[in-house]
């Protein structure tokens, strides 16, 4: 045998070999399957009933006013923290001797409707302007919320009683004859922590 025949031999053997390599990686059993998921995020929706709470004409120093509302979770979450964010204008004639109106108008959020004497939170617009208290953990709203654990759950709602008083200060206050104060409350919600699912 020659050269030439040798070298076409090795040749068509290596082809041969390749080819029963390549041939046989098909020749094993396969399957496949196939997943598939979906992702929903939740909702927060909160809302206050009525959205005006208090209206009131003709108050004097020493008056209360007692008033009810509802906080709403229409979302699909919990509600684990609701702040309160308060403003609030002052309108009148003159600059009242630099006296604020919110300063004598004092907020008493009330433990429930039988002790309406009895406030755990207690203090002036003037005062909670700078404040953002949590109304379902903190000490505000505590005794309505807490039967849920601190949270507002989806779905439900919570009757909250406050009480305004135009404090009486024992000293003149004819400055605020004519005075109207426009208030404004947010109830900001928050979402509880992320948890395993």
């Amino acid at each position: 045998m020659g050269i030439k025949q040798k070298l076409g031999l090795g040749v068509a053997s290596a082809a041969l070999g390749l080819s029963l390599i390549g041939g046989g990686t098909y020749a094993y059993f396969s399957d496949s399957a196939e997943t598939s998921g979906t992702f929903a995020a939740g909702t927060l929706d909160l809302s206050a009933d009525p959205t005006t709470i208090i209206e009131v004409d003709n108050i004097k120093p020493g008056d209360t006013m007692l008033r009810s509302f509802d906080l709403v979770n229409g979302g699909t979450l919990d509600i684990a923290e609701i702040t309160l964010d308060t403003e609030y204008t002052v309108k009148g004639e003159g600059n009242n001797n630099g006296d604020d109106l919110g300063d004598h108008i004092r907020v008493n959020f009330l433990v429930n409707a039988d002790k309406l004497d009895a406030p755990i939170f207690s203090t002036t617009l003037a005062d909670l302007q700078s404040m953002s208290p949590d109304v379902i953990e903190g000490n505000v709203f505590s005794g309505w919320l807490a039967e849920r654990g601190g949270k507002l759950a989806a779905g439900t709602e919570d009757k909250l009683y406050v009480q305004y008083e135009f404090v009486d200060n024992e000293e003149d206050q004819n400055h605020f004859q004519g005075d109207s104060l426009s208030l404004t409350w947010t109830f900001n919600a928050m979402q509880g922590e992320g948890e395993a699912r």
